[in-house]
């Protein structure tokens, strides 16, 4: 089976059903992604349908799962929860933009997504604040407690580069 034959096994599996859908339109048009970024999400959910490639989309990443496109659907297709089942196995897969992939790789160095830089530390103090603030990256024993939750639900693994 080919990972773009996958996808749709992969909906139904999670009970959401996208070959109801009559492209309509309303999704994309209702979309603020796709005012914004060019996002088509119905193209994606199209393309799923007919097993064209979808996990290396890039447009895919676009979805900000407002749920706006699921809410206004006339066939109540679970859009969004779909895109993210997509986005799900497009990870597994070794699919994965390099912004996000840098995200997570900052998640398991620093123990969030946005590490302080020096210049912040600075403004910090200058502010009278600690130069760190009370996350996992001010405590060495938070952080490993960090990782090792990471390292336990294989998120290292999963972000890994393949």
């Amino acid at each position: 089976m080919s990972y773009d034959e996958e996808v749709l096994e992969v909906l139904k599996a999670a009970g959401l059903d996208i070959l109801s859908c009559m492209h309509c339109g309303t999704c994309t048009g209702s979309c603020p992604s796709g005012r914004h970024a060019g996002l088509n999400t119905r193209r994606i959910l199209r393309d799923a349908r007919k097993n064209r490639p979808v996990l290396e989309d890039k447009d895919l990443w676009l979805c900000t799962t407002c749920y706006t496109c699921q809410e206004r659907c006339p066939r109540g297709i679970k859009i969004t929860d779909a895109l993210l089942e997509i986005r799900r196995l497009a990870v597994r897969k070794g699919f994965m933009l390099p912004e996000h992939r840098r995200v997570s790789e900052m998640v398991l160095e620093y123990g969030h997504a946005v590490p302080l830089d020096e210049e912040t530390r600075k403004k910090r103090e200058e502010l009278g604040l600690d130069p760190l603030p009370n996350t996992a990256q001010h405590s060495p024993e938070a952080l490993e407690q960090v990782r090792a939750l990471l390292r336990t639900c294989r998120f290292d693994e999963l972000t890994a580069e393949k």
